[in-house]
């Protein structure tokens, strides 16, 4: 496969509680989306499974010694210990897609974002690499929206907070924002991000070449009498 053609990486990140993890399973869940050529990397984490999330389809969980076994061995493309946990990317989620020309969204927290943005890596350049930053409306509704979720005990969610007043600010390293302020909307303007980037020349350029080629073939072709002695002029459609 052409380096043309293969996918690219969308690194979706934003503070605790500001509704990626909702937006991006919206945007996987729509109509207009191609489950054959855009995937949800799955990460490995440490912590223990919430209320209705399962096992390798949420996150691939597990115990400590399993994820340090795997930092060992080198299988994580990123990783990084986030609010006492740890959190990892591994190559198996990635890179086998990207070579097959599928698409890869990562839900992944700010410091794993900033470890994936400046990898120095041949296999995934830097131009196939997207940061998109998801930003809560304000300072009150982030934290409204971490007491909603009944997860976190205050001391916890008063922890998220400064870490968000940090986080915010690593905004301007990314390409994109998306300001969260409604989960539909939201996902629209990040399919919408993913779509641009599908539709560049250069990432189309296989596809071109065939209508091009298909043109040039035809141009070739002998022109019948209708075709000859038709006007000058635009055609109407």
């Amino acid at each position: 496969m052409s380096s043309d053609a293969r996918g690219e990486l969308f690194i979706v990140s934003a503070p605790s509680g500001a509704g990626k993890t909702t937006l991006i399973k919206q945007m996987m869940e729509a109509e207009s989306v191609d489950h054959e050529t855009i995937k949800f990397s799955v990460s490995h984490t440490t912590r223990k499974p919430r209320l209705g999330e399962v096992q390798d389809h949420d996150y691939h969980f597990v115990d400590a010694e399993t994820f340090q076994e795997m930092v060992k061995e080198g299988r994580f493309l990123e990783w990084a210990q986030v609010h006492d946990h740890h959190y990892g990317t591994s190559y198996d989620e990635v890179l086998s897609r990207l070579s097959r020309g599928v698409d890869v969204v990562l839900d992944i927290d700010v410091q794993g974002a900033e470890i994936l943005l400046n990898l120095e890596s041949d296999e995934i350049p830097k131009e196939r690499r997207h940061g998109i930053f998801v930003m809560p409306p304000s300072y009150d509704e982030l934290r409204r929206r971490l007491e909603l979720r009944g997860l976190n005990e205050s001391d916890d969610i008063d922890r998220r907070m400064r870490v968000a007043l940090r986080e915010v600010q690593c905004c301007q390293q990314y390409e994109y924002v998306i300001v969260n302020d409604s989960v539909s909307s939201a996902s629209r303007v990040l399919a919408s991000i993913i779509l641009a980037k599908r539709h560049r020349r250069q990432r189309m350029r296989d596809s071109l070449a065939e209508v091009l080629a298909d043109f040039s073939r035809a141009a070739e072709q002998p022109k019948s009498g209708a075709e000859e002695n038709a006007p000058n002029g635009s055609p109407e459609y």
